[in-house]
């Protein structure tokens, strides 16, 4: 019978940090599978990964964290689950002293931080309330950092972005907003659980319209998701609808869902729309 690890066995496996092997995962470079909400990894397919045979065996091109590694990720999760947004504020301003760019704190040590605490939740470990406080403080802290991403001069077009209906988890959406507006597109970012005619609507109004992305972290929701795209299509049926966010597996996934492309994260979206604006 196969043998399956857990994230954490995986790490001290292959002597990285937590984040570092989920980040494996999510850019598909070691194979894992969910049960419930926990990651899963063959015992094989880590030693495949170790020789250098695996699906993608670390060659550089993963980034490395440019803000100081799980030092960082550990003071600003300890801030926000004590509830303490001007604690978490200074480990994010402490962090950009040292050297940090912009899209390290949110890729880097924001987003490890909630997936951290997501994950004790799930686990039992916090309530909910804390959970919620910490999403809560971050959208505050994104609040303050997102001007600083916003580049001055023309724009290469629009993107709207949005959760799907029923997805209620708008932090992804506002961390690519971020990262597409330095990367000089002009973002509309209609949150999270938007109706699919919302979607239309914006995009009909929007200018140097390049693509609509919608993002899926939740689980079960292919059907709205199919629906959320079918709508876009028929209404403009010339523009590029991606889909990303946890609860979609893969190209093939998104294909299925009716979409043009799909994004493993927030790097892999800017890349796409990139190269749909030319």
């Amino acid at each position: 019978m196969a043998e399956f690890l857990s994230l954490q066995e995986v790490a001290e496996r292959l002597g990285v940090h937590y984040m570092t092997a989920y980040r494996y995962v999510r850019l598909g470079m070691l194979p894992a599978h969910k049960e419930g909400s926990t990651w899963r990894v063959g015992l094989v397919d880590v030693e495949a990964f170790q020789r250098g045979d695996g699906a993608g065996r670390p060659t550089g091109s993963l980034p490395r964290p440019r803000a100081g590694g799980g030092r960082w990720i550990a003071r600003l999760e300890s801030r926000l689950l004590a509830g303490d947004g001007a604690g978490a504020w200074q480990v994010l301003e402490a962090a950009m002293a040292s050297g940090a760019d912009l899209q390290g704190i949110e890729l880097e040590i924001v987003t490890p931080a909630m997936v951290s605490i997501g994950e004790r939740w799930a686990a039992g470990e916090i309530d909910i309330a804390a959970e919620h406080q910490a999403s809560v403080i971050v959208m505050r802290l994104l609040g303050r950092l997102g001007a600083r991403f916003v580049k001055r001069g023309r724009t290469r077009g629009s993107v709207v972005l949005g959760s799907v209906a029923g997805d209620r988890h708008g932090l992804p959406v506002m961390i690519l907003a971020d990262l597409l507006a330095a990367a000089r597109f002009e973002v509309v970012d209609l949150g999270c659980d938007v109706p699919a005619g919302s979607f239309v609507h914006a995009a009909r109004a929007a200018q140097r319209l390049v693509a609509v992305g919608i993002s899926v972290t939740t689980p079960d929701l292919d059907g709205p998701a199919a629906g959320t795209v079918a709508a876009i299509h028929s209404a403009l049926v010339d523009v590029p609808v991606l889909v990303g966010g946890w609860a979609i597996a893969g190209m093939d996934h998104a294909t299925a869902l009716g979409a043009d492309g799909w994004a493993a994260d927030g790097g892999a979206a800017v890349a796409l729309v990139e190269s749909l604006a030319g």
